[in-house]
């Protein structure tokens, strides 16, 4: 049995040494994450999970675990930004209001998938220009869905949330773990070594 992880995420793999899981291999998918027409955000962070652990080769008995993160304004989704005029658009359009961030996470075994969704409340602050600027010549929103990350610079932008921090960063750990523990993938196996 061999644990893979579906995801080239930095992040990921450090919240997985918090479980004292490290994968075998990572082989991050290459899927088509466009929405469908009239698609929901959180049917749509679902969707794009379970294909993603569909993509990710992997043998009978091995285990992976794939996951994707989504910044939802209303029923509008805030993917990743293609350039820093689509990020500034992005950042703006949360400065001053309360948003979702939905993290669905998905372990194959073999034909077997379990899947959860983790939706966090995060309110951003109304961004003065120069915060705006000042951030978008970080290059932080780069690769990162709604143009930010809570564990960077655009920290300092986040005064309240409601629900998983590590859900927000882009894997919810409790749920997390509870999945991997359902799929046969034994945890905290450093600490107890």
């Amino acid at each position: 049995m061999a644990f893979i992880l579906g995801s080239g995420s930095p992040r990921r793999l450090q919240l997985l040494a918090q479980l004292g899981v490290h994968p075998d291999a990572v082989r991050p998918p290459e899927i088509d994450e466009t929405p469908l027409k009239g698609e929901l955000p959180r049917d749509y962070c679902a969707r794009v999970t379970r294909e993603k652990t569909q993509a990710v080769p992997a043998g009978t008995d091995d285990i992976v675990l794939c996951a994707d993160t989504t910044v939802a304004l209303g029923r509008r989704i805030l993917g990743k930004p293609r350039d820093a005029g689509e990020a500034a658009a992005f950042l703006l359009a949360l400065s001053g209001r309360r948003h979702r961030v939905i993290t669905a996470v998905a372990v194959r075994r073999g034909d077997r998938i379990w899947e959860k969704d983790v939706v966090s409340q995060v309110k951003m602050k109304n961004l003065s220009d120069e915060e705006l600027n000042a951030y978008l010549a970080t290059g932080d929103w780069e690769g990162k869905a709604g143009a930010y990350a809570i564990q960077g610079p655009a920290g300092a932008f986040i005064p309240w949330i409601s629900g998983s921090f590590t859900g927000i960063v882009g894997l919810p750990l409790s749920e997390t773990a509870n999945l991997l523990r359902a799929a046969g993938l034994p945890l905290y196996q450093e600490a107890a070594a």
